[in-house]
């Protein structure tokens, strides 16, 4: 699984999206994240269709979203994922959230299993668990999920999660890194982008990847996409590392995954 990659989320579907993924993958994105909820998956397959880059060098992400959850919706709700992105596999499969009140993400990791063992999907994960989701997960799961996505970022860091799954061997995975753009003029982040002549952007994803966790930046400004790619140059000392971790609030910009129940 590449460290880097593109989101997709909130991209128009057509050109927009289309156009988004080719200048990555110009660039040398090697994944790719969507979501059956962004409505964009033809898009991102279009684009796949018509790159020269070698599908089994690009790594796919889509998402089940929550309306799908059960065994039998969530084998439905792939085929059609499938089918949009015009694809024979995905590379990785993820429950876009856990639904607690409903209760089903243990019968749809079920689902998750079998699709993994017919090798339809290459890898099989989570996104936005947190550690007592996952511990119900993993109770009497065959397979145990070898991703988990969750908003990550300054002001979210995540430390029980993220402690978690380095314990479980799960790949934390951080969507919204940047805050939907939040934290790009905040003090501490631009000094520290000053001193290594990098944006605030790029110290950000930086330190995604400086602590372990895979990151999917959107955009879908050509320029953008470059830039954000162009991390790979420098590195954070322990200290700017300690400064951006201190800036934790706890602050989401997303829905909370205990009460978040929306289909």
């Amino acid at each position: 699984m590449p460290r880097f990659g593109l989101g997709v989320f909130k991209v128009q579907d057509g050109d927009e999206v289309v156009q988004s993924v080719k200048a990555a993958l110009d660039t040398g994105y090697r994944s790719i994240d969507t979501a059956a909820v962004y409505k964009n998956e033809e898009g991102v397959g279009q684009a796949l269709a018509e790159t020269d880059v070698p599908r089994e060098e690009i790594f796919v992400t889509t998402k089940l979203w929550n309306s799908e959850q059960g065994y039998d919706s969530t084998l439905k709700a792939f085929d059609e994922s499938l089918k949009k992105l015009g694809l024979d596999y995905v590379d990785l499969y993820l429950i876009h959230w856990p639904l607690p009140k409903k209760g089903k993400f243990k019968e749809t990791w079920q689902a998750f299993e079998k699709l993994y063992e017919e090798g339809r999907v290459r890898a099989i994960g989570v996104s936005n668990f947190n550690a007592h989701h996952l511990e119900e997960l993993m109770e009497d799961c065959k397979v145990k999920p070898m991703v988990n996505q969750v908003e990550f970022h300054p002001k979210l860091t995540q430390q029980k999660v993220h402690e978690f799954c380095k314990q479980h061997q799960i790949q934390l995975e951080a969507w919204s890194p940047l805050m939907q753009g939040q934290l790009l003029d905040n003090p501490t982040i631009v000094e520290i982008a000053n001193k290594h002549d990098k944006s605030p952007a790029q110290v950000i994803l930086r330190w995604d990847l400086q602590n372990e966790v895979v990151t999917i930046p959107k955009s879908i400004k050509p320029h953008r996409i470059k830039e954000n790619a162009d991390i790979f140059d420098f590195e954070l000392s322990q200290e700017d590392m300690d400064k951006i971790s201190a800036l934790n609030e706890d602050q989401r910009v997303g829905p909370d995954p205990d009460v978040f129940d929306r289909e």
